[in-house]
């Protein structure tokens, strides 16, 4: 997922998909103990996939607060 896929959803969209990943790296950690995991490099690209999206969420709810501030 690049970031410009995440400049056009909403706060609620990314919420969603961040909860949808974070359940998917956790299905992944269950995989891996029970030596199931076949693609061990999904780790590392849904671990940035929500480092990505939760640098969308900040950088929204930094202009919100600075829309509110200058309201």
């Amino acid at each position: 997922m690049k970031m410009k896929d995440l400049m056009d959803l909403t706060m609620a969209e990314l919420l969603v998909k961040s909860r949808d990943l974070r359940q998917e790296l956790f299905n992944l950690q269950l995989q891996k103990v029970n030596a199931q995991l076949e693609k061990p490099h999904k780790f590392k690209q849904i671990r940035r996939d929500i480092a990505r999206i939760e640098t969308r969420i900040s950088q929204l709810r930094k202009a919100e607060a600075q829309k509110a501030k200058q309201s």
